[in-house]
């Protein structure tokens, strides 16, 4: 009686596992992210004369970043970088990037269309944004929490910053964690190092 006892109880056991491994493996392999917070409402004018909101992100994992066309030192950096992620996820409908510029009075539809074709710029998910000045500023120092301001003394008469955030399908912001649990937050758009998560968290967020 002992004996079949001992076997039973092995065989639950036996099966369990079959079962829970592949459970915990999954686990294990699906990478926890951080909420950041939840993308404030805009709407502006993309590089082909067109109004884009929130709404058209609704539904895709998107990056956001701030930049200016005739930036000299970090934007070029940047956008070679995003062109890098647009090729990496080539005709896949589900991503966007959006990149507002923080200098709208320079940077007309018509300017950033001719940006758009120097920098290879094809997912039609990507849209280039301008408008009023004072409310992409708000959405960058308050909504985003990303800094740019004018700089007269800074050569190109701008300052911001060259991070990328990345928001997800529901349109709130989200990051990985650091080793000490700490979430980034942000990825540096300046770094191979930071583009290389930011591709890997895109991974995940479009296999939600």
């Amino acid at each position: 009686m002992k004996n079949y006892s001992y076997i039973g109880i092995t065989f639950v056991i036996l099966i369990f596992g079959i079962w829970a491994v592949p459970k915990i493996v999954e686990n294990f392999a699906k990478v926890d992210m951080a909420t950041i917070g939840e993308v404030p409402q805009f709407s502006f004018t993309n590089q082909n004369g067109e109004t884009i909101t929130n709404q058209d992100y609704k539904g895709k994992v998107y990056v956001a970043e701030f930049f200016f066309t005739t930036c000299p030192s970090i934007c070029p950096i940047m956008n070679r970088n995003m062109v890098k992620i647009q090729n990496e996820f080539y005709g896949n409908p589900n991503l966007g990037i959006a990149s507002f510029t923080i200098n709208p009075e320079f940077d007309t539809p018509e300017i950033l269309k001719a940006y758009a074709e120097n920098y290879k710029i094809t997912n039609p998910g990507w849209h280039l944004l301008t408008g009023d000045k004072t409310e992409i500023y708000k959405l960058a120092n308050t909504g985003f929490n990303l800094y740019v301001a004018e700089a007269a003394e800074v050569e190109g008469g701008f300052e911001h910053s060259g991070y990328f955030a990345l928001i997800d399908q529901e349109g709130n912001i989200r990051s990985r964690y650091d080793k000490n649990g700490n979430p980034l937050i942000y990825y540096n758009g300046l770094e191979a190092e930071g583009i290389r998560m930011l591709k890997k968290d895109i991974k995940l967020l479009l296999e939600d």
